[in-house]
C-alpha cells in the first residue's frame, strides 16, 4: 500500500484552515481536534505526512466497499465526462440502471425508487409517503435509534440529539428489544422478544392505532449499539403493522447492502416491510446520495396523484453511476459475501476471545462486519465506562494505527465489507493492547 509522499506542512495547514473556517456537526468547536485525512485505499487512510491507520469506522459505517475502488472511481469519472448533472425531471440511463439494480435485490413487489441526497431526507420522504398512503399522522420509532438530522429524522431518533430539535409533529417513541439492559425484566431472549411486542402494542393501542401511520425502525439499530433483533421481533411488528393498518418502515441506512452479510439487513429476519430507505453503504458515500424502495402498493397512490416531494439533486448521474458500479463491484467480486464469512468465521470468534481476555468487555454483539465491544467498569452491575476512559482508549488505538469508531461506552467494530483476515488479525491485536492497559 503507498501512500504517497509526505507534503510537509500540509498537516499543519488543514488544520489551520479547518479551525479557522469550518463547523463541525454534533460538537463544541472550541475543544475540537479533528484527525487530518488526506489520502485512503482499501482499508486504509493517510494523513499528509504519510501516516497510515486501519479504518475500522468506515468513516461513519457507510464505506462499505472500501476507500477509492477503482471500479467505482472510474465509473464517476466517465460520467462526469459525459454528463455531470440533469434534473430529476429527466429519464437519464444511469438512474434508471442504479434504480434497477436496487430493485433486483429489493422484496417481490418493490419496483420503484425515490432518490435523495442521503439517509435523512430519505427517512423525511418514506415517512411523507407512509402519512399520505393511510391518511394518519403518528410515526412510531425507538428510543435507540438514530435516523438522521432533518426535520421529521431527529424528531423519530430516540437518543439526545432528539431532545433540541423536537420541532416535528406526530412522533412517539417506544422501548425495543435488547436483552443486555432490558427494559422488560427479562432473563431469555424469547421473553425480552415476547415482552417488547406486547410493550409495543399497548403503545400503539394507547396512542390509537387509527392515528398511526407507521412504525419506522432501523433492521438493526447502528448507532444507538448494534442490537441484533431476536428471532420473531420483527415478523411480529409487522404483524402488529397488518392488524392495526400501519406501515412498516425499515431503516436500512447503516445496516443495508452488505454490512450485516447480506444484502438488506431483514433478509435475517423473515419479513417484508412496506417501504425501505437506504444509503450509505448502496455506494460507499462515493457522492451523496440515499432513497426509498417504495412497495408496488404504496407507488401505486401516485399513479393519478402528484407526489408532492422532490429534491434538485433526486437521481444525480454522478450518483446513479456509482451505485451501478458499487452494487456491480459487490456482486462481481463477492463483497458481501466476504462480509458474511469475515463475521461468522473470522471476527465473532476474535471479539469472543477478545471478550474471555477482557473483563472490560460486558458483551460482543453483531453479524457480518457490523459490531459492537459493550464497554462496562463492573461485568455485575454492567455499569458503563465512563467518558474519560473511552477517550483514552481511542488515544491509544490511534497511536497504534488503527482507525476507531466509538460511542458511548462502546467500540463499533466496522471495517469496510473487502476487509480481509489478515486485517481483521492486526485490528484484534491492536484492540487486545489497549484493553491490557490499566483503564479503570
Amino acid at each position: 500500500m503507498a501512500t504517497g509522499t509526505a507534503q510537509v506542512g500540509l498537516n499543519e495547514r488543514t488544520t489551520e484552515l479547518d479551525r479557522a473556517h469550518v463547523f463541525h456537526s454534533w460538537s463544541a468547536q472550541a475543544a475540537l481536534k479533528p484527525l487530518v485525512i488526506a489520502g485512503g485505499l482499501g482499508c486504509r487512510v493517510w494523513d499528509h505526512d504519510g501516516r497510515s491507520y486501519l479504518d475500522f469506522s468506515s468513516q461513519l459505517v457507510n464505506l462499505n466497499i472500501g476507500h477509492q475502488h477503482p471500479a467505482v472511481v472510474a465509473a464517476i469519472i466517465e460520467q462526469a465526462q459525459i454528463l455531470t448533472t440533469i434534473a430529476p425531471s429527466t429519464a437519464n440511463l444511469a438512474r434508471g440502471e442504479a434504480a434497477r439494480r436496487i430493485t433486483d435485490r429489493a422484496p417481490e413487489g418493490f419496483n420503484k425508487v425515490f432518490f435523495t441526497n442521503g439517509g435523512a431526507d430519505a427517512i423525511e420522504n418514506a415517512i411523507r409517503m407512509a402519512r399520505l398512503h393511510t391518511g394518519r399522522d403518528k410515526v412510531l420509532s425507538l428510543y435507540r435509534s438514530y435516523h438522521g438530522n432533518t426535520g421529521s429524522a431527529i424528531a423519530a431518533t430516540g437518543d439526545w440529539r432528539r431532545v433540541p430539535n423536537e420541532y416535528a409533529r406526530g412522533h412517539v417513541h417506544f422501548f425495543g428489544p435488547f436483552l443486555y439492559r432490558s427494559e422488560f425484566w427479562a432473563t431469555t431472549e424469547q421473553e425480552e422478544c415476547a415482552r417488547a411486542l406486547h410493550h409495543l402494542e399497548r403503545v400503539i393501542q394507547g396512542e390509537g392505532a387509527a392515528s398511526i401511520a407507521a412504525v419506522l425502525l432501523e433492521s438493526v439499530p447502528g448507532t444507538a449499539g448494534i442490537m441484533l433483533p431476536p428471532q420473531g421481533y420483527l415478523a411480529g411488528v409487522r404483524a402488529l403493522c397488518d392488524m392495526y393498518g400501519i406501515m412498516l418502515i425499515l431503516d436500512e441506512v447503516m445496516c443495508g447492502f452488505g454490512r450485516t452479510g447480506y444484502w438488506f439487513a431483514f433478509e435475517a429476519y423473515d419479513v417484508v416491510p412496506d417501504l425501505i430507505t437506504f444509503a450509505k453503504g448502496v455506494n460507499s458515500g462515493y457522492v451523496p446520495t440515499g432513497g426509498v424502495i417504495i412497495s408496488d402498493e404504496i407507488a401505486a397512490d401516485f399513479d393519478e396523484n402528484v407526489f408532492p416531494g422532490g429534491l434538485t439533486y433526486s437521481g444525480h448521474p454522478l450518483a446513479m453511476a456509482s451505485i451501478v458500479a458499487t452494487m456491480d463491484a459487490m456482486e462481481d467480486e463477492g463483497i458481501v459475501e466476504n462480509a458474511a464469512r469475515i463475521g461468522r468465521d473470522v471476527l465473532a470468534p476474535a471479539l469472543a476471545a477478545l471478550q474471555a481476555a477482557h473483563p472490560i468487555i460486558g458483551e460482543v454483539r453483531g453479524s457480518g462486519v457490523f459490531w459492537a465491544l459493550e464497554l462496562v467498569a463492573d461485568l455485575d452491575t454492567r455499569e458503563p465506562v465512563g467518558t474519560a476512559v473511552m477517550a483514552r482508549i481511542k488515544a491509544e488505538l490511534l497511536a497504534r494505527g488503527l482507525l476507531p469508531f466509538m460511542i458511548e461506552n462502546r467500540i463499533h467494530v466496522v471495517p469496510p465489507c473487502i476487509v480481509t483476515d489478515a486485517e481483521v488479525a492486526e485490528a484484534v491485536a491492536i484492540y487486545d493492547e489497549v484493553l491490557s492497559l490499566d483503564l479503570l
